[in-house]
């Protein structure tokens, strides 16, 4: 992912009347024919709140991932530090830091733990970023944290990926793996015979058949050993879009794929394939290239102005990065996230918080205070999220909405800010409610009335909610 800051399955979920049609840059979804995965699809759109975690290499140097490593002259890979003026200087060095990488913090079951607590359902790690190297124990590369020349290799958790996906399927939690298609440690992506001049591949594949089937074969070879090593997968979560065949080479893409446009097909036909045949249903998510292999669509750092017609899922950080880079970083709100989570899923998508521990492999105290504080909301509020639909008019000001599926129940979300102070009523908006006489807040037992104020739905706010933070959540 980069940093710039910030099915025929699920269309009976929506009303379409109901739903504001958006096609993405006119580029049609393609629904999944396979009935598996059409129900884990069904499964997944259920479960609305997840996690992707961000963790490398990088985090030993407080560098935003591993972008730093691509000589393009963008926000997001800006080099810093004793190496910054010198290209290849920094790239070596930077390779050189498996040698020191020692997060002996690591302590996935507590992760686990506090994302489940806050009410998340999933998980998408990062199993390899671009830079190459592999959080697991891959025979098709020394470039990992299990090699032995990896000081963090003694540790009996150096197979990182394993232990994250067992803490995490242990907490009840579904499990994605992340996995880069751009290899830029790998010599047939980058070959050394070429200076690299951006985030593609630095040779044209057209000419060099032989180089480019041995990358694809080592692409497979990797995404294999996932599918079939690591137990129960998801969601297989492929990053670097640029990665793509010709069909896929858009007007929409042009514009961020680089100065030479090379065809880079790593034949996702037989990958998916494959992973479907080790993991029946899983659900494959090539990012941005739109087509058969993108189950669902993943805006980055965003929220759809418009109710897309398609399955789709937020990623968006809590902090600045995707990790943390250290104790300059800085930090969304809780009241922030659970507005975020509650906007998504009124449009109907999920939304996947990102987050990542430091180099010594924890969380950060401010990371799990955040999840600490959505889990208390999500406590009491959870119903009106899981398994939910959207309900027109979506959001009206300060509230939001969503319906059960069977589209028997309601809920309206009113959201206030950090620091407000909770009216002693609230004026309701007439299009939803002005046939409802009476509702309930979650977490109250007792029925309230609706009343009229100068012939709009007026709903008094009982005393003991006026100290409620982030959203009440009316369910009539």
């Amino acid at each position: 992912m980069k940093t710039n800051f910030f099915t025929a399955c699920l269309i009976s979920l929506f009303s379409v009347s109901q739903i504001v049609v958006a096609q993405e840059a006119g580029i049609p979804y393609v629904k999944p024919s396979d009935p598996l995965v059409c129900a884990k699809l069904d499964e997944w759109h259920d479960w609305k709140f997840g996690v992707i975690i961000h963790w490398g290499p990088y985090s030993e140097w407080g560098v935003v991932e591993s972008w730093s490593l691509c000589p393009e002259d963008e926000d997001w890979c800006v080099r810093r530090g004793p190496f910054a003026n010198d290209y290849n200087q920094y790239v070596k060095e930077y390779e050189n830091i498996r040698h020191s990488f020692n997060p002996v913090k690591f302590d996935p079951e507590k992760w686990a733990k506090a994302c489940r607590s806050a009410g998340m359902k999933y998980l998408v790690f990062t199993t390899k970023h671009h830079d190459g190297f592999c959080m697991f124990d891959s025979k098709y590369t020394d470039y990992k944290i299990t090699d032995t020349e990896s000081v963090f290799s003694s540790n009996p958790k150096s197979n990182v990926v394993k232990e994250v996906f067992n803490a995490f399927r242990s907490e009840g939690m579904a499990i994605g793996a992340y996995f880069s298609k751009p290899d830029w440690h790998c010599d047939d992506y980058w070959w050394p015979y070429f200076p690299v001049f951006d985030r593609n591949v630095n040779y044209n594949p057209e000419k060099y058949p032989e180089r480019w089937a041995s990358y694809k074969q080592f692409t497979y070879n990797q995404i294999e050993e996932l599918m079939t090593g690591y137990g129960n997968i998801d969601i297989l979560w492929l990053d670097g879009g640029w990665v793509r065949p010709a069909m896929a080479i858009t007007e929409e893409s042009k514009p961020w794929l680089g100065r030479r446009q090379w065809v880079q097909d790593v034949d996702m036909p037989e990958i998916a394939a494959m992973a479907r045949k080790n993991q029946p249903g899983i659900i494959v998510v090539d990012r941005s290239v739109h087509g058969p292999y993108e189950d669902y669509r993943t805006p980055e750092q965003q929220i759809p102005e418009v109710i897309p017609d398609y399955p789709w899922e937020s990623c968006i950080t809590l902090c600045d990065n995707w990790y943390s880079t250290g104790p300059s970083e800085r930090y969304k709100s809780a009241n922030w996230a659970i507005h975020t989570l509650i906007r998504i899923v009124a449009k109907g998508g999920n939304f996947l918080l990102g987050i990542g521990p430091d180099k010594t492999g924890d969380l950060t105290p401010e990371v799990y205070q955040r999840l600490d504080e959505i889990g208390a909301w999500m406590e009491i509020n959870s119903e009106a999220i899981y398994e939910t639909k959207p309900l027109a008019p979506y959001q009206s000001g300060k509230f939001c909405f969503t319906q059960s599926k069977d589209g028997k129940t309601r809920y309206a979300f009113y959201l206030f800010d950090e620091n407000e102070t909770l009216p002693a009523s609230l004026l309701l908006p007439a299009e939803v409610f002005s046939n409802v006489k009476t509702v309930r807040f979650l977490g109250q037992s007792n029925a309230v009335r609706i009343s009229l104020k100068d012939g709009k739905p007026e709903l008094i706010i009982p005393n003991n909610l006026r100290t409620a933070k982030h959203a009440l959540v009316i369910k009539f």
